[in-house]
């Protein structure tokens, strides 16, 4: 389930400050930083009132766990990539990532790329864990969305970011 504590109101109306659901949106591989380093971040930004969407606590039940995510991905301020050594073996996360990167260019989404124990460069040439997860993806029914995924992984390794490998 995803969670997002609800933007915030003026005081002279019910209509949120800013144009967008949340400030935030993190995608993240829950097995590699959820119970750490995505926890704590995610706890900090509730603790500063920045409205933040995180996948595991708030998507409606019953709803299809991907149009309800493609649409969070649309509604926030910025997005906050996490990428991890095993960051490109779930199809979701690449999903999302394909998904974030298209809103970059068409909604003029903030991404800041966190390098989270992996070189920046595996990221952005497509190398180590990294390849051989998409070699994986290739080789199974996914293979027409590899490409995308290679692209966006690529993408966002190259934006501005932070490179906590050895934190």
């Amino acid at each position: 389930m995803a969670s997002a504590i609800r933007p915030r109101t003026s005081s002279l109306s019910s209509t949120p400050i800013h144009p967008w659901d949340y400030e935030v949106f993190l995608n993240f591989r829950g097995e590699d930083t959820r119970k750490g380093f995505t926890d704590h971040l995610y706890a900090a930004f509730v603790r500063k009132g920045i409205v933040t969407f995180r996948d595991d606590e708030g998507l409606s039940r019953g709803e299809k766990i991907s149009s309800e995510l493609f649409r969070a991905i649309e509604k926030p301020r910025c997005a906050i990539v996490i990428l991890s050594e095993n960051y490109a073996d779930s199809k979701w996360c690449l999903e999302e990532l394909a998904k974030i990167m298209e809103c970059r260019i068409e909604m003029e989404l903030l991404v800041f790329p966190v390098f989270y124990h992996v070189d920046p460069s595996d990221a952005r040439w497509v190398r180590g864990s990294y390849r051989y997860a998409l070699i994986k993806h290739q080789r199974s029914r996914y293979d027409r969305q590899t490409e995308r995924w290679r692209e966006a992984l690529s993408e966002v390794a190259y934006l501005s970011g932070w490179d906590l490998r050895d934190r």
